[in-house]
């Protein structure tokens, strides 16, 4: 800006030049007063009325939007969850379950560990908490995948099942032959007198008797005691089943054999601790002893039964041991 001053001796005016000094305090004193306005219209914006900055507003839409992705995420995820758990669930109690199968694993752990996408990430941060429900239901997902996969192989031998299960009672039904002394549960105790759970059935009759393989499987162990279950056979039949024959006088299998349902296995006797001659007879579901009756029906008619066991007749086979050679008899019960 120009600044004319009247000369008084030409009577004229001329152009004073400011001086470099005054430029700069002006030019300082313009800058200072910008600063302090805007700073004046920062505060009035920002604390009296309530309002963000512009960047602060940007940054708060764009984390708005975020919030609402991670919204639908955790929604989609919850829906997700739900219907993984129905299969579970379905998976353990009815298809894992019926092919005697044992239940699958659970309680996968959302750790996040080996999550590269993690790091950074702060612990109550949001975005790491849909990872982690991310990760554990890939990890879930992937434990059902195996476990239909499992299921869909045993499935496809479906047809063996129903020849496995041990559902014919172990002797001929005859009345006649045969007495039900001992039922599964509790009873008292024949030699101490005492109250003892019982984990099978014994069916009372003399030496001798044939004991018949109520299942397809394959003969897990023929053992020999002196004391306990005397001499015993154990039959694994699959799909979560077993079966035990114990107090046997004599034995038709090897330990390791093949075996059919109806086939003769053993006759009758009174090894072990055993107050009479009978057949100790068990059931084992996946581990756990079971109720025998509840997987054979003792009024079925004998020529049925013997129908069913034609293929076992009492002529078949010779007598072994575990060991492959004639089994030890116990004296006075032929």
């Amino acid at each position: 800006m120009r600044k004319y001053v009247l000369n008084p001796e030409t009577l004229l005016y001329e152009i004073k030049e400011a001086s470099l000094k005054s430029k700069f305090f002006k030019g300082f004193l313009l800058l200072a007063g910008s600063l302090a306005l805007a700073f004046l219209y920062f505060w009035i914006y920002t604390s009296v009325l309530g309002l963000d900055s512009p960047k602060t507003a940007l940054l708060k839409a764009e984390a708005t939007r975020w919030d609402a992705r991670l919204d639908v995420m955790d929604t989609r995820l919850d829906h997700d969850e739900e219907v993984l758990s129905t299969l579970e669930a379905r998976n353990n109690d009815i298809y894992r379950s019926v092919f005697g199968m044992d239940a699958m694993p659970s309680g996968v752990r959302p750790d996040g560990e080996g999550l590269s996408s993690m790091d950074g990430l702060e612990p109550d941060d949001r975005l790491r908490g849909v990872l982690l429900r991310l990760d554990a239901l890939s990890r879930r997902t992937y434990i059902c995948t195996t476990s239909f996969d499992e299921v869909g192989a045993v499935a496809s031998k479906a047809g063996d099942m129903a020849s496995c299960i041990p559902s014919i009672p172990p002797i001929i039904p005859d009345p006649a032959n045969y007495t039900l002394s001992s039922l599964f549960g509790s009873r008292t105790d024949p030699f101490t007198g005492e109250s003892r759970i019982h984990m099978g059935v014994d069916l009372a009759m003399k030496t001798g008797n044939p004991v018949y393989a109520t299942g397809d499987g394959v003969v897990e162990a023929v053992d020999m005691e002196f004391f306990g279950y005397g001499t015993c056979i154990t039959i694994d039949h699959g799909f979560g089943f077993e079966t035990r024959y114990a107090h046997l006088n004599s034995v038709n299998v090897r330990e390791g054999m093949k075996v059919k349902r109806g086939d003769l296995i053993a006759r009758t006797g009174q090894s072990g601790r055993a107050s009479g001659p009978h057949l100790h007879y068990e059931v084992i579901y996946k581990g756990e002893k079971v109720n025998p009756l509840n997987y054979f029906d003792l009024s079925i008619p004998k020529e049925d039964y013997l129908a069913l066991v034609a293929g076992g007749s009492e002529e078949s086979g010779d007598e072994f041991n575990k060991h492959g050679f004639s089994v030890y008899r116990r004296p006075g019960n032929d």
